[in-house]
């Protein structure tokens, strides 16, 4: 990581000043200070880094604006505005925490092609950050981006089983995988058809940890290594990001990673249906009636909505012992972008303290997120004439919500069960991260896994 953070202060650190908008006299500055910011523009705008220099010349400190109550997460600018070196705040954020999280994450580059490192800057532990829980949330953010922008050349199913195997090994988790013709002979048809036409063979990936009494934590994503789209194949613009369709196993996997460097008290298992959506003479098509693991009967209506098939069998497995907690995550519709763009993932659930508890955490770790329903009426929408449910609508309406009202008909069992529909992208630069992979609503589960069994 191109930002190191350090329990104990360097002697030659430099201070961050954080200054809110039109607050430089607020700030308890120096009059030099306010002077050099004044002959510069500078007024606390969000975002803005303005260094300082010393009688000599040299550095000697710098001053960011944090805007009207900017995001916490806007602090990981400094990451790359700071000249290299050795820093610290000033003063203590109000929230250590996150500020030193941001620091790390906007530090973030991926460099496995080549693209140079970020700026070397080591800074200060913020006063009363804690230190093993910020690299441990760091540490899975940053697994998830890379899966994330590692391309299916270098991240098929079988390199996503490698990156399981990894983590497993890591924090002693047990893993088990079936592959191929075996789903078949496993009942998992569903799973098995969408990769089927693939080079690479389809699998279930099965990770557990934990004691066995402990409570039941399932986290189910969704590994679409490539989406082509399947005999109804999208326009080449439309698969330029497919990489980023496994977006939902990679934050699985980082969920997972908090959960047991964490060591929390669950009994966690983390279930990813690997496959790639690929076109041969052996591909599932339009027309085709699939039976389910749950033994639902799909007619397809589209091999571009692929996504909810391999889910509904990994789900209908996860339902069958009832964990206390069950949540999927897959950049599984469009729709939800149109609704709520590429930072807003939705999740549905019919847990009403499920749905308050992640609110409250989305806001309080910066981690958005926003209810969507499970609106009833819509069920119908997936009607099939032939067969017990399509996997999509006709009229193209609420397609992030009948995507969901899908996936609920194989979760019956376990009452506390919410499905995200994440983009797992940043289209555009942030402060806490560059264009590219992100985690998305993991930090906010974390929260509230940490809360119940913690």
């Amino acid at each position: 990581m191109p930002v190191e953070l350090v329990a104990q202060k360097p002697e030659a650190a430099l201070p961050v000043y954080l200054v809110a908008k039109d607050a430089l006299e607020a700030a308890a500055l120096p009059p030099s200070v306010v002077a050099w910011a004044r002959a510069n523009g500078f007024s606390g705008e969000a975002g803005r880094t303005l260094v300082l220099p010393g009688e000599d010349g040299s550095l000697a400190g710098a001053l960011f604006g944090t805007g009207d109550g900017e995001s916490v997460l806007s602090l990981g600018a400094l990451a790359r505005s700071l000249p290299e070196g050795d820093w610290h705040f000033a003063s203590a954020p109000a929230q250590p925490d996150l500020a030193a999280l941001a620091l790390v994450l906007g530090g973030y580059v991926f460099t496995r092609y080549g693209k140079k490192p970020g700026k070397a800057l080591r800074f200060a532990l913020p006063e009363g950050a804690d230190a093993a829980h910020v690299r441990r949330v760091a540490d899975s953010v940053v697994l998830a981006r890379d899966l994330v922008n590692t391309p299916t050349s270098d991240l098929g199913p079988l390199e996503l089983e490698e990156a399981a195997r990894k983590l497993a090994a890591a924090h002693g988790a047990n893993i088990s995988v079936i592959h191929g013709d075996d789903l078949l002979a496993r009942n998992f048809p569903m799973i098995h058809a969408v990769g089927r036409a693939s080079t690479g063979a389809p699998r279930l990936i099965d990770m557990t940890w934990g004691p066995s009494n402990a409570p039941k934590v399932t986290l189910v994503g969704k590994g679409v290594c490539f989406d082509t789209g399947g005999l109804d194949i999208k326009p080449s613009s439309g698969m330029l990001l497919m990489k980023k369709d496994m977006g939902g196993a990679a934050n699985v996997l980082g969920l997972a990673s908090m959960i047991m460097a964490a060591k929390l008290n669950v009994r966690l298992r983390v279930l990813v249906p690997a496959v790639e959506n690929s076109i041969a003479g052996n591909a599932f098509r339009p027309g085709d009636v699939l039976r389910s693991r749950k033994g639902i009967t799909v007619e397809i209506g589209n091999t571009d909505a692929e996504g909810r098939l391999v889910l509904a069998d990994a789900l209908a497995l996860a339902d069958e012992e009832q964990p206390a907690l069950l949540v999927d995550m897959a950049t599984l519709t469009g729709a939800a972008r149109v609704a709520l763009g590429p930072d807003l993932p939705p999740f549905y659930t019919a847990d009403e303290t499920l749905a308050a508890d992640l609110a409250a955490a989305s806001v309080a770790v910066e981690d958005p997120l926003w209810r969507m329903p499970l609106w009833r009426p819509y069920d119908a929408k997936l009607s099939s004439k032939i067969a017990d449910i399509n996997n999509v609508t006709t009229d193209g309406f609420a397609g992030s919500i009948t995507a969901a009202l899908f996936l609920k008909r194989f979760v019956e069992k376990t009452h506390s069960w919410a499905h995200f529909d994440i983009f797992a992208w940043n289209p555009a630069d942030r402060p806490y991260g560059l264009t590219g992979g992100e985690a998305q609503g993991i930090r906010a589960l974390e929260r509230i896994i940490t809360e119940r069994f913690g």
